[in-house]
Formats: C-alpha cells, sequence, structure tokens
C-alpha cells in the first residue's frame, strides 16, 4: 500500500495536468493584487488530493469529461478558500512551510480573496449550469462551518464527548471529502444508490484523514501544514487527547484539563500530554481507529464498478492514514 500519493494518480495524470493549466487560467484577474495572490497560492499548494479524488471518482462511473472538470474546480476552490480563512480564525502564520495570505498581507485581505475564489466557483456553477454540484458543494460549506463552530463551543465548555468529536470531524473535514467523491460520480453519471455509497466512502476516508492530521499535531516538529501543537494552543480536544482522557481516573482527569487550561509555558505542556498519550497507547488506539474507518470505507466500495480507479480509490485508504504530512 502506497505513502504517497503519486501511484493512486496515476490513472488520471493526464487529466490533472489538463485540470491545472484550466484552473490557473480560470484564476486569472484584472487586479494584480489577486493575480499576485493567485500565483502565490499556486505555487505553494499540497498534493492535490481532492481533485485527485473527484478524478477517480467519475473514472469509476464513466469518462472524464468537461463536468467532472467543473466538479474538479469547485472543490478546490472551496478547499484553497477553507484554508487562507482557517489561517484568519487561527491567526496561524504559516501553511505547508510558507507564510500564509494572512501574514504576508493582512487578515482583511485574506479574507477578500477567499471570498474571491466562492464568488469564483458560483460564476463557473452557473456558467456550466452546473446545479447538481453547485449543491453538492454548498452542502458542504455549510456542514464545514457547522463543524468548525461546534469545535469552537465545545473547546469553551471543554466537556467534549468522543461522540461529540467524531460529529465535528465528519462535519469541518469529512464533509469535502465526501463532496470530492460525490461530485465525482454525479459528474460522470453515476445513479442516486452509487453516489450515496460514494458519499459515505468520503465521510469515512475524511474522519481518517482528520484523526490523522489531530495525531501529526502531537509530533515534535510542524510537519501538517501548520506549526506542531496547534491544537493544544488553542484547546481543542481531538482523540488522542479525548482517549487519555476517557483512560484517567477522575483525579487524573481533572489535573489533565487544568494543565491544557493552564498559564504554564507551552513546552511545557506538551511534554506532559505527548507523555500521557504515550503512557497510555494514545497513538495505538488513533490508528485502531483509523484501522476501523478504513474497512469500512473500502466495504463502500464493494459493490460498485471494479476498475483501475476503484482500487486507486482503495488505496487512498492506505495513503491517507500513513501520511507524515
Amino acid at each position: 500500500m502506497s505513502s504517497t500519493i503519486e501511484p493512486i494518480s496515476q490513472p488520471v495524470i493526464d487529466e490533472l495536468k489538463m485540470f491545472n493549466q484550466r484552473f490557473r487560467y480560470m484564476l486569472k484577474s484584472d487586479v494584480f493584487l489577486l493575480n499576485l495572490i493567485t500565483c502565490y497560492i499556486l505555487k505553494t499548494k499540497g498534493k492535490q488530493l481532492r481533485p485527485t479524488l473527484v478524478m477517480l471518482a467519475a473514472k469509476m462511473f464513466g469518462e472524464i469529461g468537461e463536468k467532472t472538470h467543473t466538479a474538479a474546480a469547485l472543490i478546490e476552490l472551496l478547499h484553497i478558500t477553507s484554508l487562507v480563512h482557517d489561517d484568519v480564525v487561527d491567526e496561524a502564520n504559516e501553511r505547508r512551510g510558507f507564510f500564509s495570505i494572512h501574514a504576508l498581507w493582512n487578515s482583511k485581505t485574506a479574507v477578500l480573496f477567499g471570498d474571491y475564489l466562492l464568488a469564483q466557483g458560483l460564476i463557473l456553477s452557473v456558467n456550466n449550469q452546473a446545479f447538481d454540484l453547485l449543491h453538492i458543494v454548498a452542502v458542504a460549506v455549510k456542514e464545514m462551518c457547522e463543524g468548525e463552530l461546534l469545535q469552537l463551543e465545545h473547546s469553551r465548555k471543554q466537556n467534549i464527548t468522543r461522540d461529540e468529536y467524531f460529529e465535528i470531524i465528519r462535519k469541518k473535514t469529512a464533509a469535502l471529502i465526501a463532496a470530492c467523491v460525490e461530485a465525482g460520480a454525479q459528474s460522470s453519471g453515476a445513479t442516486p444508490e452509487q453516489i450515496a455509497r460514494m458519499r459515505q466512502f468520503g465521510i469515512y476516508l475524511g474522519m481518517i484523514f482528520q484523526i490523522k492530521d489531530d495525531l501529526l499535531d502531537y509530533r515534535t516538529a510542524g510537519i501538517t501544514g501548520k506549526a506542531a501543537g496547534n491544537d493544544l494552543k488553542e484547546k481543542k480536544y481531538t482523540l488522542p487527547l479525548i482517549y487519555v482522557l476517557e483512560q484517567s481516573l477522575p483525579r487524573e482527569r481533572k489535573r489533565i484539563i487544568e494543565t491544557v487550561n493552564s498559564e504554564k509555558p507551552f513546552a511545557e505542556k506538551m511534554q506532559l500530554i505527548t507523555h500521557l498519550i504515550a503512557e497510555y497507547k494514545g497513538v495505538d488506539h488513533c490508528y485502531a481507529v483509523m484501522d476501523d474507518l478504513g474497512k469500512k470505507a473500502i466495504a463502500m466500495l464493494d459493490t460498485l464498478p471494479q476498475n483501475e480507479a476503484s482500487a486507486m480509490l482503495v488505496k487512498a485508504v492506505s495513503y491517507v492514514t500513513k501520511r507524515e504530512k
């Protein structure tokens, strides 16, 4: 099983190259500042997991055509927007080892740039009369916002349960991954029943993606696209920490929560929490949860067309679990 995305994207590599050319051209503007920021964003973008998922999902059920390119562009516009806006909300100065838009320019510019990308998505979908794809993306936007607000609510109350955590990550992260494969399948003529199974596959895959992100956040080096320990700084209770609290006696649980809320130096807090995660085998638990979700994801594909594209989606489960950034 692959720990890199390159083998997974091979069946759609030509389509991805065409998509990148078209996407770059679509974002051109008469406003110099917009072009400058766009150029910077495209230069620092990640491994394109989401457009790859869109293309593979489409190829499972038919040919990759104009509608698939529209779907991939809508998803990518939403993804970039969410990253830009998240950096403003989190006051994050780095993204994937590069300065964020918020840090290089300012918060106002970053928010307006994100709004511009969303507007481009609306124009694209209306011009192509892709209202079914627009509905899929709009649902994802709604759920992503709900997930982020749920997380904010629980970070204040500090009473998040395992079920609430899963609901948060299903909305804030898995919703977009689900939209990738749902829109891809929709674009190439899959039936409603097939599209529903693809969406559920995407939800499971997206939950794995977020759990792995949460696990990597407790690593000593910033390798997830943001600084390590960001969740602890923001007092977010993610699965590694939730598991420790579940396994702790009431007195120790109280001490851990007090530590998270304390004004102790961050390095000291990080050391204590990572030590507890190691002591209680929190990493092993997270991998066990991801393995269970992975089996459920692959089971969603069992009754769907079996071809090279579906085989790569199976490998995508392994990739998301094993990735190191």
